[in-house]
């Protein structure tokens, strides 16, 4: 694929105008020196190959800072491992070399369907060494040979992946998504909560999904909960079902603001206080009665009542744990509604839209910010967790997690009281 001059420069102007109308000014840039920039950089993006125009671009959005800001073409784009083969990696040292070895594997995903397991580690793709800092990149709807090995080198082998075909959509750009949920009772009293994805657009399909999974896990005998959120890529309002599972009442979880309000300023007792939606409906009624109005609001929990786990949750993150799980981490940490155990999540928090900017190219921008219950932004920052617990690919690869033996210990402590 190529691109002339004349559909570069109508693609740079649609960036540049989507910018002015929607972008959420998280990083505090000053537009005025930014557009400078891209004058600056523009006869070179005219004139390079699409690779090059591509990647100058991407590079333009990240002078603006913030979180959610990607630049991709509907059909040709590499994305991140998690959106393509669900599955994430960190980097380590063997024998004085950096390597990767796979940390989160999504169950169902292709690279679990592929046979690859948490610490495998990942030495080529389609021959190709792979080693940090670059991170591979996957195109969709290919196969691909991954080269992979145990931590120390041996058991080398050749796996095939194979990454399904996606279309982008306005509200996400196209990406596999994980298997949204899985539970499961891993001990006597204490039940697992996996979610690797906050699935639906309105959150009314995780709601679903939440909502049996909690009762199965309460008729099973649950009186305590861990709360896996490592390496949750985000997704929809479906979080704050989470959050209200947390806690009996109806208490704030944080409040989005939109960039007309952000330039304008405000005050947060003065925000609308709206509760999650319970369903489809309600939530279309609520979206119906702000109309035309800024959408600033306090998200509320729903008031679900109390629940035997109250707590005795343990939640765990990494730097893989993303967006709205972070806004449910936040919530938790801040009302001392559960444990935090493992690493730093990763400070990618703001809401963010698709745009078609000519050409098969779309720009995805946030287009609101995200505070939590005590008016903090997390983009940038993430969350910290009280309890912090590393990894490594050796202890992975024999079947060993200490992140989630701290939470069962946690958890534990609150047997039969």
């Amino acid at each position: 694929m190529s691109l002339n001059e004349r559909e570069r420069t109508e693609i740079l102007a649609a960036i540049k105008k989507q910018i002015l109308k929607h972008h959420f000014n998280a990083g505090g840039v000053n537009y005025d020196d930014w557009f400078r920039l891209v004058e600056e950089r523009t006869p070179v993006l005219l004139t390079g190959d699409t690779e090059a125009f591509e990647t100058g671009v991407q590079q333009l959005l990240q002078e603006l800072g913030g979180s959610h800001t990607v630049f991709y073409h509907e059909s040709a784009n590499r994305f991140l491992p998690q959106h393509t083969i669900n599955a994430s990696l960190r980097q380590f040292e063997h024998s004085g070399e950096s390597r990767w070895f796979f940390l989160d594997v999504y169950d169902g995903g292709p690279a679990q369907t592929a046979g690859i397991r948490p610490g495998d580690v990942l030495l080529a793709v389609d021959g190709v060494a792979c080693q940090p800092p670059e991170t591979p990149r996957f195109l969709l709807g290919q196969t691909y040979r991954l080269t992979i090995s145990t931590p120390d080198g041996t058991n080398r082998r050749d796996i095939e992946v194979i990454t399904p075909f996606k279309k982008g959509t306005k509200e996400r750009p196209p990406i596999v998504e994980p298997k949204s949920l899985t539970h499961s009772m891993i001990q006597p009293g204490v039940g697992l909560l996996k979610i690797a994805y906050f699935s639906g657009s309105l959150g009314m399909r995780f709601t679903r999904a939440l909502d049996a999974a909690i009762k199965e896990l309460k008729d099973r005998g649950a009186d305590r909960l861990i709360v896996d959120l490592r390496g949750n890529i985000g997704g929809s309002l479906g979080f704050a079902r989470l959050a209200s599972y947390m806690c009996p009442g109806k208490i704030p979880i944080g409040n989005s603001l939109t960039p007309k309000r952000l330039r304008r300023g405000y005050e947060r007792e003065a925000l609308p206080r709206v509760p999650m939606p319970a369903n489809k409906i309600e939530a279309l009624l609520t979206l119906g009665s702000f109309g035309f109005r800024d959408k600033s609001v306090v998200l509320m929990t729903q008031g679900l009542g109390p629940q035997p786990f109250h707590g005795r949750i343990a939640i765990l993150v990494n730097e893989w744990t993303n967006s709205a799980a972070e806004m449910a981490t936040s919530f938790a940490a801040e009302n001392d509604l559960a444990t935090i155990v493992g690493t730093k999540t990763a400070g990618n928090v703001l809401g963010a839209v698709n745009f078609k900017v000519g050409s098969g190219y779309w720009v995805r921008l946030p287009i609101f910010g995200w505070y939590t219950s005590k008016g903090d932004s997390l983009d940038g920052k993430g969350v910290t967790p009280q309890i912090n617990v590393e990894v490594n690919p050796y202890q992975l690869s024999r079947g060993v997690d200490p992140q989630m033996e701290k939470a069962s210990e946690i958890v534990g402590m609150f047997a039969n009281r």
